[in-house]
């Protein structure tokens, strides 16, 4: 979002209790309290914003090539993890997800041009 528009005014968050018997929350109640409050406050699209933000950010200060060396980084623990078939079974998954969702599609387009009068 461009910096001249205007943010949304906050609304009130909603109270929410969480029952504790020593009337403490944890770290991770408090957490997801939070998180459900800025969700809230500015709805879902927010989330999306700010990590395009950081991400920006992020290669404005690291440059592109960092987020290269990162992925090649996380790739290499993957694959010393699940071995290099792994990467194989999950392209195939993908593949046919794909080839499912465009048969979807196609069978929708149909449908929709049959009922045409």
């Amino acid at each position: 979002m461009p910096d001249d528009e205007q943010q949304p005014k906050p609304k009130k968050p909603k109270k929410v209790t969480t029952p504790n018997p020593d009337g403490e929350m944890s770290v991770r109640e408090a957490g997801k309290k939070g998180g459900d409050t800025v969700r809230d406050r500015y709805g879902p699209g927010f989330y999306e914003e700010i990590g395009r933000k950081g991400g920006q950010a992020t290669r404005e200060r690291h440059g592109a090539g960092f987020y290269e060396a990162i992925g090649q980084k996380g790739g290499k623990v993957v694959k010393e993890k699940y071995g290099a078939d792994f990467y194989e079974q999950i392209g195939h998954k993908g593949g046919q997800k794909v080839k499912q969702l465009i048969a979807d599609a196609k069978a929708a387009a149909a449908a929709k041009e049959k009922d045409k009068p």
